[in-house]
């Protein structure tokens, strides 16, 4: 058996490695099994004695808003594929419209899961700009009905969608701005 935290060829384990149990049972290599002295910030600077680590942008809570964005991201994209190959003549502005929500849940995606503080900063604008796009249309869709032929992701402010399309920029833009006064603060 080779050595805790190694692997079968002798390499260390890196990320997306399957890691084996270690002879304790605890996985070899997992965050849990650091001392709080090796675990360090999200700016690499190493930790101090009783320091805990806030989660990084893509991590903890972060990790339901990247995946919702991901999820949201393909639902937004697929769909308005679908209807600017097949239904263009229908309704192009409601289409085009979901086409660029899609383009700005992907850009608040990469965000997320670059992480960074320029990244942050993008991914605020973004999430404003998603936000007021769902207000806009939201209002838009109510006060004038027969401008959207068919249904966006942000009609009726993302009724169709749970309300999610408008809770979601307001989630992102609060995680944000914590990951960001997280690391300002360390």
């Amino acid at each position: 058996m080779a050595e805790t935290g190694t692997r079968e060829d002798g390499r260390t384990p890196g990320d997306g490695d399957l890691l084996r149990p270690a002879p304790d049972g605890a996985v070899a290599g997992h965050p849990a099994d650091a001392s709080p002295q090796d675990r360090s910030p999200q700016d690499g600077s190493p930790a101090g004695d009783g320091e805990r680590r806030r989660p990084g942008i893509g991590e903890g809570p972060g990790r339901l808003i990247v995946s919702l964005y991901g999820l949201f991201t393909v639902a937004a994209g697929s769909r308005s594929i679908y209807q600017l190959i097949a239904q263009y003549d229908r309704a192009p502005l409601a289409y085009l419209l979901s086409a660029v929500a899609a383009v700005v849940y992907a850009f608040i995606l990469v965000t997320l899961v670059r992480g960074g503080e320029s990244a942050r900063r993008i991914g605020i604008a973004c999430c404003a700009l998603e936000l007021a796009g769902v207000l806009v249309v939201g209002t838009l869709t109510i006060v004038t009905p027969s401008l959207f032929h068919d249904q966006t992701v942000w009609s009726y402010y993302g009724a169709d969608y749970l309300f999610i399309p408008l809770v979601l920029p307001i989630t992102g833009i609060l995680w944000l701005r914590r990951a960001g006064a997280a690391t300002t603060a360390a």
